[in-house]
């Protein structure tokens, strides 16, 4: 197996050009959905099957706000798929269409994968999407065409600020923890790095270094980025007890009506003989 690579996004440099958009699309060969206006300079909207970067604009005043001339910035970040260590979308896939390749990336098989959408509900970053024309789910597949070529993924070789990084996963981590340190530095003592560690999802291969909390980009707080109850030893424990209540009760239940079932037969047969 080769050795696991990452993205790592610093949204502190990031100028909203959505090269990563273009050149993702490109390669790819996705067309996009129609253009419409929203009440934002963000004109794609959200991840789904036919976007697999899309640079959020948020419009807010974070906590602690980033002063630009006698304005306030906005918080921007190209979002992708995390590709996470403890995926979702690849344990409830029933057909084994979602897998993890040699690269540590987790990729959908278009010809095994039947359209049935449970990952669409599982994944908690909402990046994987269904199209309708083939019937099939998409969500970025990390360029693996690429990688498997020894190339950079698409996105990452046309970001002009290098805000998009991709690497080695150990390399990365090393210039994320570098570079936070050189950010909260200079002021920014709200910056944090989301999923360089295994707090969100056992780790994240696209992870992030954030200017406000992750609630603020649409992220989960690393409280709740846990898979389900079933892969908690608590919560299944109790899952489980939950369910063996219900079957003794249903059994009680059960013996309680065939009781009064024959009751009512036996008072009915000594009612004729009477």
């Amino acid at each position: 197996m080769a050795e696991p690579v990452g993205f790592f996004t610093d949204t502190s440099i990031c100028i909203g050009c959505k090269a990563c958009e273009v050149a993702c699309k490109e390669w790819n060969q996705l067309k996009g959905d129609p253009p419409r206006f929203m009440d934002s300079f963000d004109n794609t909207g959200k991840l789904n099957d036919q976007n697999w970067r899309h640079v959020q604009f948020v419009d807010r005043v974070p906590d602690a706000p980033m002063a630009v001339g006698n304005g306030q910035a906005w918080l921007l970040m190209s979002d992708v798929c995390k590709h996470c260590k403890e995926a979702s979308c690849l344990e409830v896939c029933p057909t084994g269409a979602i897998v993890r390749t040699e690269f540590d990336t987790v990729f959908i098989q278009q010809d095994v994968c039947n359209g049935c959408r449970y990952c669409i509900s599982a994944c908690p970053f909402g990046v994987i999407g269904f199209s309708e024309q083939t019937g099939t789910v998409h969500k970025c597949t990390f360029c693996y065409d690429r990688l498997q070529n020894g190339l950079t993924p698409a996105c990452a070789t046309a970001c002009p600020t290098q805000s998009i990084r991709f690497g080695p996963l150990s390399e990365m981590q090393k210039f994320a923890d570098a570079r936070l340190e050189a950010v909260r530095a200079g002021g920014a003592t709200q910056a944090r790095l989301y999923g360089r560690d295994d707090k969100v999802y056992g780790g994240l291969n696209a992870f992030f270094l954030l200017m406000d909390r992750p609630e603020a980009y649409g992220l989960p707080n690393e409280q709740n980025a846990q898979l389900p109850s079933r892969r908690n030893r608590g919560g299944y424990l109790g899952s489980l007890l939950t369910a063996v209540l219900g079957a003794v009760a249903g059994m009680v239940a059960f013996r309680q009506s065939r009781m009064n079932r024959e009751g009512l037969g036996k008072r009915g047969g000594e009612r004729r003989m009477n």
